[in-house]
């Protein structure tokens, strides 16, 4: 005769399943935390970029909106289209950085009255658009009330469309105009071209 046993229900899980249960939370805990730091370093960073962004832009059109004459507009053939065809023809031509001091009738500050006003040498890149205190300020001097960000400037002679060719010459056709502005370890440039359509017109 023989004795049926009831069989032996297992209860609670083996080592091994308690093992491979943590595992598996802990990587889906670690992608889940990946995700969440992207997003919220994200969520911040296109807020910098874009106040980055409109900096720049400020910048840049305020540089492109300069004259940009052979001629000073204080010298009295500068208006002359007939006689200026060259820095050559100017008594008071314009060249690379501002005058010291400009003459009577230019503006002794930003806006400059001149694109080339804006930097002492091509090819360099200048904080020109900082204070005595090395702080970004606007085109009237007032600084800008944001924090982390810094500009920088750099004009140089270019050759676009068969017009203008590369060098130092203050007679060059083209300007390629860069802003350049840093924040939290990234760098937004934002270039524009100036050619020197009306180089007679004040």
């Amino acid at each position: 005769m023989s004795i049926d046993r009831p069989s032996l229900r297992q209860r609670g899980v083996t080592l091994i399943e308690l093992i491979l249960f943590l595992v598996i939370v802990a990587i889906a805990v670690g992608g889940i935390l990946t995700v969440m730091n992207l997003t919220n370093r994200g969520s911040v960073d296109p807020v910098r970029r874009k106040q980055a962004l409109i900096i720049a832009e400020g910048l840049l059109e305020e540089v492109e909106l300069a004259g940009f004459t052979y001629c000073d507009p204080a010298d009295p053939n500068a208006g002359d289209a007939d006689a200026v065809t060259a820095t050559a023809n100017c008594s008071i031509p314009e060249a690379w950085g501002q005058l010291s001091p400009e003459p009577t009738g230019a503006t002794n500050g930003r806006p400059f009255d001149n694109v080339n006003d804006y930097v002492a040498a091509p090819g360099v890149r200048t904080a020109a658009f900082d204070n005595a205190g090395n702080v970004l300020v606007d085109a009237n001097g007032t600084p800008l009330d944001v924090t982390g960000y810094t500009a920088r400037l750099m004009i140089q002679p270019v050759a676009l469309n068969g017009i203008g060719a590369p060098g130092s010459s203050a007679d060059t056709e083209v300007l390629r105009i860069t802003v350049e502005v840093s924040f939290d370890g990234q760098t937004l440039a934002l270039d524009g071209y100036r050619t020197r359509y009306a180089p007679n017109h004040l």
